[in-house]
């Protein structure tokens, strides 16, 4: 994991930018760089001529002595800056053996042969899709003078694009390092890629634009859709096999053991890891599987293939919240049981307060939810890092998955349930993914995330919908949520945590958290400024004074309208869509993250 700013289209004239132009942008790249050293605080480095600069902060988690960038391709001609992780590097580098001469051992090297592969076809969609792991990277190909940008399926890594008053073209991995240097900034969308030279038409719509001669070329001056799946469509999973008939029984268990089977897979792939790591354990049956299941593993080196010893081979998990809080209890005791070495963070109520200012500045966002949830994750972060843990895995991404948000009861049939899980996955990248990313790497510390690997979402997705859903069971009682998830897993947890109910990471850390939030941003915003809040924020107008508080202090950090657009701006109950706010009247005049707003459903409901 680590940062990047990439410069393109350095030249907005016909001639070349003389040396003093490019070295004024070089000076600027790496004063936009600075601005992201926390995401890679171990080594720095540029590459710069006059058509393109890349300017890199890393974080080394494989390769710490060999793998800084920019990457340089074995011939010299292919510049690379990436931030993620590619967890089936090792296969890459076997396919392209005698054919590359690789430079470094770093996983990221391995997006350069691919390049070189498919860039006569042009064929990037399919490059793409054969890198499994989280991702964002700019590729500068010098001999051609072109560039390729490209970001993982679902943006679990952050990626923005700028375009400054000259039309140069910008990319860096935090907004921040774009804010006050280019007049537009955008996110980068998950699951594209962008090529500056001639793609290949690969969708019906594409093929409606000019075609470049017979060789059936086109020029794409947009992100272009590299990840598509069959399960975006619920006529493709309506007649999935089923692991339950419609009273709740178990009547193929081969399904339950494929959500085992690539759970697991997919954790042991994340492994990989030259750096000591640790999981997040915040006692709920998410984190609790991922622990369970890394504790497993984690006593050989996954790189060779489970031969060698892990060089640290104790596994140490995390978890944070105020004193007695749910989270705490309930991780202590899966810790126990899963046998980690376990350290619990306190954190006062005054002392979130206080680094709300910090932590919207790193996260770059006023949504309610994240800035809730984030804050706590930002002062574990640090203490993590203190200690010398480098990557952390966690339990993002399975209530998208399975439908693990406690709205999800009322969804009022197999297709509406389905849709609102792929339009919340479709969404992950502006709300957990972004908050897990930004608060850990704060703090220089990589979190993982093995339930959004690319073939366990497959799996995940694939299921049938009514395998998922909340259904009245033959004693009567409705299932729980994500059960067959538990069932998967329920021999390797306590009971009391494999079946624990859901629990939002804002709400587990301890309720009063969230109420001290919503009191002291009623004390703080006035009733007259709140009427105001159309005038004061034309842009996406606060909803509630929780948020315009928010709100305020992100606008001193990132004044510009563009900085304000890129946050979403939904409304929503428990973390629901708007869409999914249909489901139940009582829902129609609520905009509540929190997952207490579910009466009848959560346990301490409002």
């Amino acid at each position: 994991m680590c940062g990047f700013v990439g410069a393109f289209d350095l030249s907005t004239g016909s001639q070349p930018i003389d040396e003093g132009l490019k070295e004024q942008l070089r000076a600027e790249v790496l004063e936009m760089s600075k601005t992201i050293r926390h995401r890679g605080p171990d080594w720095s480095g540029v590459y710069s001529d006059g058509n393109a600069i890349l300017s890199h902060e890393r974080l080394s988690i494989v390769d710490p002595l060999s793998g800084k960038q920019p990457l340089v391709s074995d011939d010299g001609k292919i510049i690379l800056a990436a931030n993620g992780e590619i967890y089936n590097h090792m296969d890459i580098r076997k396919e392209f053996e005698g054919k590359y001469a690789f430079q470094t051992g770093s996983d990221c090297e391995a997006i350069i042969p691919l390049y070189k592969k498919y860039r006569e076809s042009g064929n990037f969609a399919e490059m793409i899709e054969k890198l499994s792991g989280i991702f964002a990277f700019a590729l500068y190909d010098s001999e051609n003078d072109t560039y390729l940008i490209s970001r993982d399926e679902i943006g679990v890594i952050p990626l923005y694009q700028g375009w400054d008053k000259a039309g140069r073209y910008y990319v860096a991995s935090e907004l921040k390092a774009l804010e006050g240097h280019c007049t537009t900034i955008e996110e980068f969308p998950n699951g594209q890629y962008l090529y500056s030279g001639k793609n290949v038409i690969s969708t019906e719509a594409e093929k409606s634009r000019p075609l470049d001669g017979a060789r059936g070329y086109v020029d794409i001056a947009k992100p272009v859709k590299w990840y598509k799946r069959d399960w975006e469509s619920f006529d493709a999973v309506k007649n999935a096999p089923k692991a339950t008939d419609e009273k709740g029984e178990v009547i193929n268990p081969a399904v339950i053991e494929k959500v085992r089977n690539g759970l697991e897979a997919a954790v042991k792939a994340q492994l990989m890891s030259d750096v000591p790591y640790g999981v997040l354990l915040s006692g709920g049956l998410d984190s609790s599987v991922i622990a369970a299941i890394t504790q497993k593993f984690s006593k050989k080196r996954v790189e060779s293939d489970s031969k060698e010893s892990a060089w640290w081979p104790q596994l140490h998990s995390f978890a944070v919240g105020l004193e007695g809080s749910p989270d705490l209890v309930a991780a202590k005791k899966a810790a126990d049981y899963i046998g980690t070495v376990h350290h619990e963070v306190h954190f006062t109520i005054q002392e979130a307060l206080d680094a709300l200012p910090d932590v919207i500045y790193h996260i770059e966002t006023y949504d309610i939810t994240t800035v809730r949830a984030s804050t706590p994750m930002y002062l574990l972060a640090r203490v993590i890092k203190s200690m010398g843990i480098k990557m952390v895995l966690s339990g993002e991404g399975s209530d998208e998955l399975f439908g693990g948000y406690l709205y999800f009861h009322k969804a009022p049939n197999a297709q509406e349930f389905h849709e609102e899980l792929v339009r919340k996955m479709s969404k992950l990248h502006l709300y957990d993914c972004l908050r897990a990313n930004k608060s850990l790497m704060a703090w220089g510390v990589e979190g993982r995330v093995p339930f959004l690997d690319k073939d366990f979402i497959d799996v995940a997705m694939g299921l049938n919908p009514s395998d998922k859903m909340n259904i009245k069971l033959a004693d009567g009682k409705q299932r729980m949520e994500k059960w067959i998830l538990r069932k998967a897993f329920e021999d390797i947890l306590p009971e009391s945590i494999c079946w624990r109910q859901k629990e939002q990471f804002s709400d587990g850390v301890g309720y009063n958290w969230i109420d001290t939030l919503k009191k002291m941003t009623e004390e703080k915003v006035s009733d007259a400024e709140f009427a105001r809040r159309e005038n004061r924020f034309p842009v996406n107008p606060p909803k509630t004074k929780e948020e315009y508080y928010y709100r305020e202090i992100y606008s001193r950090l990132f004044p510009s309208d563009s900085a304000a657009k890129v946050v979403p701006h939904e409304a929503g109950v428990a973390c629901s869509t708007a869409k999914a706010l249909e489901w139940d009247a009582a829902w129609k005049n609520m905009d509540e993250p929190s997952g207490r707003a579910i009466a009848g459903v959560h346990d301490k409901a409002y």
